[in-house]
């Protein structure tokens, strides 16, 4: 976390700079806390959720259905469990990093992030009202194999890299 952090923060400084240059920084600064604000509560609630996900699974049950040797079973999990997911990043991510350092497999997360991103059951009625359904089952039926692909893959690249 090292690394990204100091990343944005130096990104940070020169665009606070650019915009101080300008005399936007004020603006800028209100936006800013105006966004947080905002998703404060929701990172808040999203850790505690990863949180009590680490602490209250069982560990053999974890193993058995999402770790790393759960297979095809987890990946499948992960896929549906990711396109159930509310919320955005915000939400999805911490509880991806929970489930792993609880011992989720590579290929069950990779699932369980990209059946989010691109099954996302949730956004599937305002896709149908801004869409039409006949995009919104194009693009899905377009997307439908990745999810379950993308976690066999990973699967395949975390017994090699490791």
């Amino acid at each position: 976390m090292f690394i990204p952090t100091g990343i944005m923060v130096i990104l940070a400084i020169v665009l606070t700079g650019v915009a101080y240059a300008k005399g936007q920084h004020p603006y800028g600064m209100k936006l800013a806390f105006g966004m947080t604000l905002e998703i404060l509560p929701l990172l808040i609630f999203a850790f505690i959720v990863a949180g009590m996900v680490q602490v209250l699974l069982p560990g053999e049950a974890l193993a058995k259905w999402i770790g790393e040797t759960s297979g095809m079973r987890g990946i499948w999990i992960g896929t549906v469990a990711g396109a159930l997911a509310p919320g955005g990043p915000y939400v999805s991510l911490p509880i991806a990093a929970g489930l792993i350092r609880s011992g989720a497999g590579a290929g069950t997360m990779v699932a369980f992030l990209t059946g989010w991103s691109l099954w996302a059951v949730n956004r599937l009625p305002m896709e149908v009202g801004i869409l039409g359904w006949r995009l919104t089952l194009i693009r899905f039926l377009s997307v439908l194999i990745f999810p379950p692909l993308a976690g066999v893959f990973a699967q395949f690249l975390a017994k090699v890299i490791t």
